[in-house]
């Protein structure tokens, strides 16, 4: 007889819940990815030595952080907990879409121990085609600027209706034998 060995079901990852951050994240996660930056991912060749670590234009939107961080390695909107409407907590990995002013994005879901859940939108990974920091700042400022931008609506036209000629009994007579008015 053969003993059957049952293994459990995967488990979901475990949720962590996001602890809001009452004040602007801005310097911490600036201190947090430049510590990445000389510890992790120095010398790793995805990177773009050209930058450098900034976050730029954090704000709050439905009362939670949202902005855009840059490293030598991405150029992300993040989101932050801010204890709002717009966080949700899901396992590290899972994806969820956010209806913004531009529209709905996707954001995935990551843990990490220093700064703890966040969420995030790539926008450029790896960032080795951006010349300098100027320019990764011109991209970041674009980026909001397209984020919280509501979409316009196209004009409905419609095509002007063409007056037709009033057709006389002689004219469609000329038409039908061939002639030209």
């Amino acid at each position: 007889m053969t003993e059957r060995i049952r293994t459990p079901a995967l488990a979901p990852p475990p949720i962590r819940p996001a602890v809001p951050r009452v004040g602007d994240p801005t310097a911490f996660l600036e201190a947090h990815y430049r510590h990445v930056w000389q510890t992790r991912m120095h010398d790793l060749p995805f990177v773009n030595p050209a930058l450098g670590v900034e976050a730029i234009g954090f704000a709050r939107y439905e009362g939670d952080w949202l902005g855009v961080v840059i490293t030598p390695w991405f150029l992300n909107l993040l989101l932050v907990s801010g204890g709002g409407q717009l966080w949700g907590d899901i396992p590290a990995g899972e994806r969820r879409y956010l209806s913004l002013p531009c529209g709905t994005l996707q954001f995935i879901a990551d843990d990490d121990p220093d700064i703890g859940p966040y969420q995030y939108c790539p926008l450029i990974a790896p960032v080795t085609d951006l010349a300098d920091m100027a320019q990764a700042r011109l991209v970041a400022a674009d980026a909001l600027k397209t984020v919280f931008a509501r979409p316009e609506a196209a004009p409905e036209t419609q095509p002007e209706p063409a007056e037709k000629p009033a057709v006389t009994r002689r004219g469609f007579f000329r038409r039908l034998a061939g002639k030209r008015n």
